[in-house]
């Protein structure tokens, strides 16, 4: 029999599924379809005389439609095992990404309508690719280092947003913004699957962490119907509601923002790949201070940063040097606040039940991340200036990153899912 968790260590078991994990996220749903939707702004216009509000509608679609299903695929992922639901999630993503170069180039009534149908189809299929699936794998390999884990894991949407802006505008440049989609679909297709295929796959029960089972080896955790009647539940869903409706419109409408303010395409790529490093610096201070500290403490003035963020990008012309500063801590926060979607859903709740509970608590960060962005938009069609969206947000960020410090200790123990839930789990297990 191979040697325990605790004996080997948690990275020496888990190292290949958290790599392929990376892959997997960096390549999935989550990033991909928001680093590159702002970079059609000006295509679009050009070709079509869409407004922005229209042009980035596509976003909101997509991002609602997998925040309401977000639950449905963690509970498939509790069911049949995550392996499956990731990796079908991500070939029929891919797939689906691609096929938004089939827009038709005729301008008719239908055109935006078939544009925004291609969306739909992104986020019906989509969602198993995101952290969703993804991080429950993690949060079964790892405890002791599970924030550090959980960092590295989500760094992935970091690596999306240094790499795939630079992508898509060489691929919108070079071969125009239908063939940008089909590019950047190679990603998941390509790179993330197979190597998911090979590599992925939740642990046996021996080589879990003692720490999220009980006595009898089960799995550990509360019902999505007890979590729902916990108020530390609703913290939570309102904190991410809050902060992910200011970070959305502010993270998709960036490169417009600083297009208004004179920086042309390629700095607007290079300040967003500012963004990606500060996400992926987030993510790891901030999976690092989780299994030293209390969330509560931790989240709160890395939520505050992106304040600052917006105060920088009010007024008129900006050089380089700020835009960058107000990228970086806009994306430090944003990796610190995925960061803690996975982290508290497993601390507070469990894993017996961790992709349904999940699947919750990631819907209002789909759900405001999308509408976000066309509220933003909106706000610059009718107002001439982002600026009064953004000093709303620059009072939500800490508003959010206050309410988690009401949260209260870590529960002491959480009660055992059934034995033939966990028996399932381990079946389905590859």
């Amino acid at each position: 029999m191979e040697a325990s968790t605790e004996q080997r260590g948690e990275f020496a078991l888990g190292w290949k599924v958290l790599f392929a994990s990376v892959l997997g996220v960096a390549c999935g749903a989550s990033p991909l379809p928001f680093n590159v939707i702002g970079f059609t702004v000006e295509p679009l216009i050009v070709e079509y005389g869409w407004t922005r509000t229209q042009i980035l509608m596509p976003i909101t679609i997509f991002g609602i439609i997998a925040s309401l299903l977000a639950p449905f695929f963690g509970s498939l992922a509790d069911k049949y095992g995550v392996r499956k639901v990731a990796l079908y999630s991500l070939a029929a993503f891919g797939i689906s990404f691609a096929m938004i170069s089939l827009t038709p180039t005729a301008q008719v009534t239908s055109t935006l309508y078939i544009y925004y149908a291609l969306w739909v189809l992104v986020g019906l299929v989509g969602i198993g690719s995101t952290p969703v699936s993804w991080s429950r794998a993690i949060n079964l390999w790892f405890y002791k280092h599970r924030g550090l884990a959980l960092g590295i894991l989500l760094m992935g949407t970091s690596l999306a947003a240094i790499t795939v802006p630079k992508l898509a505008v060489w691929a919108i440049e070079n071969y125009g913004w239908r063939s940008m989609f089909a590019i950047v679909a190679i990603l998941p297709l390509a790179v993330a699957l197979p190597l998911g295929y090979f590599l992925f796959r939740e642990p046996r029960a021996d080589e879990r962490p003692k720490a999220i089972a009980g006595a009898s080896g089960n799995l550990t955790g509360v019902t999505l119907r007890e979590a729902v009647k916990d108020y530390r539940f609703w913290l939570i869903w309102i904190s991410i509601a809050i902060v992910a409706f200011s970070f959305g419109g502010a993270f998709i409408n960036l490169p417009t923002m600083l297009s208004d303010r004179g920086l042309d395409a390629q700095t607007a790529a290079s300040v967003m790949g500012v963004l990606g490093i500060g996400i992926f610096t987030g993510r790891i201070i901030t999976g690092m201070l989780l299994d030293r500290f209390w969330a509560g403490f931790v989240a709160f003035p890395l939520l505050c940063l992106p304040a600052i963020s917006c105060y920088i990008l009010l007024g008129q012309d900006i050089a380089f040097p700020m835009a960058a500063l107000a990228g970086f801590l806009l994306g430090f926060a944003a990796g610190a606040e995925s960061d803690l979607i996975a982290y508290l859903t497993g601390r507070y709740f469990g894993m017996a039940h961790y992709g349904k509970i999940y699947g919750m608590l990631y819907m209002p960060f789909g759900f405001f991340s999308a509408l976000s962005p066309i509220v933003y938009a909106n706000v610059r069609d009718t107002s001439g200036s982002y600026d009064p969206i953004l000093s709303v947000a620059l009072f939500a960020f800490f508003i959010g990153g206050a309410l988690l410090m009401l949260l209260g200790r870590y529960p002491d123990s959480l009660p055992e899912a059934e034995a033939a839930t966990t028996e399932k789990l381990v079946r389905k297990a590859i």
